[in-house]
């Protein structure tokens, strides 16, 4: 039987007493708006991190050159994902200008709403998709995966901080999500929930 922890309000003024190390709602709260700020410094930072990608999307070369990013994840795959990426490439020869500006303007959109922390909820959403397209086209699902392989990939990380940013509401700190959350009415799942 675990020991039983008791804390007198009287030895200790402000906390509150508990009988069981499990029953944390009792303990003090200390210092937790920073925990909020935080998470919001975190999510301005990976937008800043998009923005900067952005940036090398607006550039030429990746504009002229973006069947070759396509093309460059099929070395050494097996034949169940080079078809995949063969399929995504097909689609990109048709405007390949297109598909880039589509990429360059998703990644900018991303970049803003990630910054300024607005309609969070889709953005996030629009990260998971986007960085899983990158993930299984251009970077070949992080393969091939062969003795000395050490690398799944960047975009897979990536989805999995878009996930973390949705689970702990962070278009709500230092952002603009707290504020038009209200205002949207029935669409307000579009931004971070509102302010609980």
């Amino acid at each position: 039987m675990p020991p039983t922890i008791s804390i007198s309000s009287q030895e200790h003024p402000g906390t509150a007493s508990w009988n069981s190390p499990n029953n944390l709602s009792a303990a003090p709260r200390v210092g937790k708006a920073w925990r909020g700020n935080a998470i919001g410094m975190w999510r301005i930072a990976f937008g800043l991190v998009w923005a900067i990608d952005a940036t090398f999307k607006w550039q030429p070369a990746f504009q002229t050159g973006f069947v070759s990013y396509l093309t460059g994840g099929l070395k050494g795959q097996p034949a169940l994902v080079r078809a995949w990426i063969g399929f995504w490439i097909d689609i990109v020869k048709v405007d390949p200008h297109v598909f880039a500006l589509i990429v360059t303007g998703a990644e900018t959109a991303l970049a803003v709403a990630l910054i300024f922390g607005v309609f969070s909820n889709i953005a996030y959403a629009g990260g998971v998709l986007l960085g899983f397209v990158i993930w299984s086209t251009a970077e070949g699902f992080g393969g091939p995966y062969v003795a000395g392989s050490t690398d799944i990939g960047a975009s897979i990380i990536y989805i999995l901080v878009f996930v973390g940013l949705f689970l702990s509401q962070s278009g709500l700190h230092i952002g603009l999500d707290r504020r038009i959350t209200p205002m949207l009415g029935r669409w307000d799942w579009l931004a971070s929930g509102p302010c609980r």
